[in-house]
Parts: C-alpha cells; sequence; structure tokens
C-alpha cells in the first residue's frame, strides 16, 4: 500500500507574531510545533515529509526540526522562490511575499508522486486529524473526478483569545461535501459571542460552525491541475501581481465550482492551537504539557542528532 506524503509549508513569516514562529519551541524537550505534527503523521502510516521553504531559512529550519526529523522519516526540501511560475509569465518589479500556498503546492509537484496532505507548519492539529485523512486517501481512488478531503474544526475551538483570525468558513452539502469556503478575515470572540467583523458590518457566528484549517488531502492526479491554474490566476490578476497571492481553499473552490472535484469533509472535535500572537504560546505550551502528562505524546519526540 502507497504511504500517503506530507507536505508542510514553512515559508510565511508570522508578522503578526514577530518572527519565524514555525521555529519556536513548544514542547518540553524544545519539540516545535510542527514535531508533533510529523509525529502524529508518522504514526498514521506516512511515508515521507516535504518542506516548503525560503531558501534562506533552510539552515535555521533543519537545525531546529529538520535533522532530528530525517532521522525518523525520509525528508526533502523544496524552496518556494518567486520566480518559480509557470513559462510564459515574469515576476513584476517589486514583487517580494510568495504566491500564496497553491504555489507552494505547486512548487512540490517535481518530488510528490503519490497521495498527499498538506499543512501549515505552525498549526497544531492533533492526532486524530491525520489519522482520519489518512484513512481516507487509503481508501479513495479518483474515478471521474479526483476525490480530495478536508479537515473540519468547529469554529470555537481554533480561536484565540488575544485578537482577531482569519478562518475559511466552510459551506457543506447534505452529504458533508465542500460546496464552498469562504475566508473571514477578522474574527474574534466578544463577550461570549464568536464575531464576524467586515467593515461596518458584525455577524454573529454560530457554535459548530465548521471551518477549514489548511489540512487538505489529495490524490496525486490534482498535481495535473495546478499548473493550468495557476495560469488562470496569473492572468485574471495581470494587472496586480505585485501583492496578489493563490491560496489553497481558492484553487479548490474553483475545482469544486468546475466539476473536476469533489472534497469531503471529515469533522473532528480536536482542538486547534497555533501562535497567531507572542501571548498565545503560554497556552500552547501548557496544552502540549497536559497531553504529554496524560500519554498522549512522549516527553521527548525525538533522539538526539550528533
Amino acid at each position: 500500500m502507497i504511504k500517503p506524503t506530507l507536505i508542510v509549508m514553512a515559508a510565511g513569516i508570522g508578522s503578526r507574531y514577530g518572527g519565524l514562529k514555525q521555529i519556536d519551541p513548544v514542547g518540553p524537550s524544545q519539540e516545535i510545533i510542527l514535531d508533533y505534527s510529523v509525529y502524529d503523521a508518522i504514526k498514521a502510516g506516512f511515508g515521507k515529509v516535504v518542506f516548503v521553504l525560503k531558501q534562506e531559512n533552510r539552515a535555521v529550519f533543519m537545525e531546529k526540526a529538520g535533522n532530528k526529523i530525517t532521522a525518523e522519516i525520509p525528508v526533502d526540501y523544496v524552496y518556494q522562490r518567486l520566480e518559480e511560475i509557470p513559462e510564459g509569465f515574469s515576476v513584476p518589479a517589486g514583487r517580494i511575499k510568495p504566491w500564496g500556498t497553491s504555489h507552494a503546492v505547486y512548487c512540490c509537484r517535481e518530488v510528490v508522486h503519490e497521495p498527499f496532505v498538506v499543512i501549515n507548519a505552525d498549526d497544531f492539529y492533533g492526532a486524530d486529524a491525520f489519522a482520519k485523512v489518512a484513512d481516507f486517501l487509503r481508501n479513495t481512488s479518483d474515478d471521474t473526478k479526483h476525490h480530495a478531503c478536508m479537515v473540519g474544526y468547529n469554529i470555537e475551538n481554533t480561536l484565540t483569545e488575544y485578537g482577531s483570525v482569519t478562518r475559511g468558513v466552510c459551506v457543506m452539502s447534505d452529504g458533508g461535501y465542500l460546496k464552498s469556503v469562504s475566508e473571514r478575515k477578522r474574527i474574534e470572540r466578544s463577550n461570549g459571542e464568536i464575531l464576524d467583523i467586515d467593515g461596518d458590518i458584525t455577524t454573529v457566528i454560530t457554535p459548530g460552525t465548521i471551518v477549514s484549517m489548511n489540512i487538505w488531502g489529495f490524490s496525486p492526479s490534482i498535481m495535473q491541475e495546478i499548473e493550468p491554474y495557476m495560469c488562470r490566476f496569473l492572468e485574471d490578476n495581470h494587472n496586480n501581481l505585485e501583492s496578489m497571492e493563490y491560496y489553497l481553499p481558492s484553487f479548490v473552490s474553483e475545482l469544486i465550482r468546475d466539476g473536476k472535484a469533489d472534497v469531503k469533509v471529515l469533522e473532528t472535535e480536536s482542538k486547534w492551537y497555533g501562535v497567531t500572537y507572542r501571548q498565545d504560546k503560554a497556552e500552547v505550551q501548557a496544552a502540549i504539557k497536559a497531553m504529554v502528562n496524560s500519554g498522549l505524546y512522549p516527553e521527548k519526540l525525538w533522539k538526539d542528532v550528533k
């Protein structure tokens, strides 16, 4: 049986957090968040990890995580370079930011040839998420469509107490398939309610609403689609390419709209943890320590690497 690959998107810099939050230790033995994601993926039967990085961050990333993880599972490194875009297009003058999460997957097309899961490096998803997505990929094959999946979280399990967050609010069919993902850029808790603030319009979001935290499962055939959709994005935004980004939920939504894919939403009761703001770190550390104390994780995830 083919083992799925884990793609970890680690090229972004957390501006609200104030630094490379992907490599900030949160575990009792200096583990970072993605250590726990890789550990959970190995337990779920994944066979390889691909880290998507900025080239200039590789040395510090390997020191903090990559060298230890390589001792446990095969690892590839992919660089998310601005100039790696489809033939016929060029990088506009002044462009600095990466092209977005869809582009991160596009950059992996030469090294990923098996079912794969895409995650953010700085999100703690929980073991249940990796077990569910791995089980889906093991038991699903494409036919007239690409069959993909997404792990959906209850919105109240994904919030921080220290400010607003961006979340992909999901609309689903009665059968539990994704119809659309709507990115809401300012969601926050206030007076016991969850609010979606969009300019002068504030909407209350019901607890239990399913949101995407960017953990997606795909068959390898999806790589055949990503270049033409990248081309469409670049063409449609040719007047504003200095800042536009092509996000993975947008790519998936376009595939669904075009009838090329369906996406099963795998709901989890797990709590998401992340470090959107520096104040979040203490909560994440306490949660991981509690999981270690309960036996969910060992005190030390990886053996020392000389």
